[in-house]
């Protein structure tokens, strides 16, 4: 997971060791070391003075001690490691992603802006990480009880999505809640007569089929998950973040069923990595 000294870092470190002890693993901490490759502006060739990149070099190794520190409060037993790399955050956490589980970022750095509830690294990681990324909000508390929340659609990394969910659920030992919604653009006295002819019930009824469908044969690999199905009549994102507010964690996936199947990004992640109350995890 990626370091930068702030107190998302921090808290996505203690996150992230305790996830690293469910799933039986290490934790990997790292520090981009950007200052190192930084020139004079106007001296191209000319790089920082050396006593500049050996303070922000030492300022890096007290960050990576501190988050060392309070991963292993966190998860006593742990192992962590930690390790300073040379270059931009998101190039060198996109990198490292190519060999992880998961990669871990807090949801803002101190580079941010403060009304912003996620940073410029955690969205680059989450378009372009090689593995499945999660984004760590600040003193999110809820019950140990609380479900984790996956999104339902029928994007093209469908089953990798359940899967994440319900070895998360399955880590946990925590009920899944499985969202999965259906909007329909329309006027007042539109909508009206839909529901008024029995439509609405009628497609309500049709997603709930497919939703249940979706799920088939899920519960005989996780039998100790408890599987509630929800089928909301909202915009994805929407449904998915009424359904947050009291989740542990929410999953989705990295890629959506929009039009532009070029997109790196679904436009439901992008939202809910924008707006998600608490950590979400984007599944690859």
């Amino acid at each position: 997971m990626g370091i930068d000294g702030s107190s998302a870092a921090l808290e996505a470190a203690r996150w992230a060791a305790v996830e690293a002890r469910r799933r039986g693993t290490w934790l990997r901490l790292v520090f981009a070391d950007v200052f190192a490759l930084v020139y004079i502006p106007d001296l191209p060739t000319v790089p920082l003075p050396q006593s500049y990149a050996e303070a922000m070099a030492r300022q890096g190794q007290q960050w990576l001690h501190r988050a060392e520190e309070e991963a292993i409060a966190a998860s006593p037993g742990v192992e962590v490691v930690t390790h300073v790399h040379q270059g931009g955050a998101i190039p060198v956490l996109v990198e490292e992603s190519r060999h992880a589980q998961l990669a871990v970022v807090g949801s803002s750095g101190l580079g941010g802006f403060t009304g912003l509830l996620v940073g410029s690294v955690a969205v680059g990681l989450c378009t372009h990480g090689h593995c499945s990324v999660a984004v760590v909000r600040q003193r999110w508390t809820v019950p140990a009880d609380a479900p984790v929340v996956v999104g339902v659609d029928d994007s093209p990394d469908e089953e990798t999505v359940l899967r994440t969910a319900f070895e998360e659920a399955a880590m946990r030992g925590v009920a899944l809640e499985a969202v999965h919604a259906w909007y329909a653009v329309g006027t007042e006295e539109a909508w009206y007569r839909f529901h008024r002819d029995g439509h609405g019930a009628a497609v309500q009824a049709e997603e709930e089929r497919v939703l249940a469908e979706k799920l088939a044969g899920w519960g005989e690999e996780y039998p100790a998950v408890e599987v509630r199905r929800i089928v909301a009549h909202n915009k994805p994102a929407r449904a998915l973040l009424d359904h947050a507010q009291h989740a542990q964690l929410v999953v989705v996936g990295s890629r959506g069923r929009g039009p532009v199947s070029g997109l790196l990004l679904g436009s439901t992640s992008q939202q809910l990595v924008h707006r998600a109350p608490c950590p979400l995890i984007v599944a690859r």
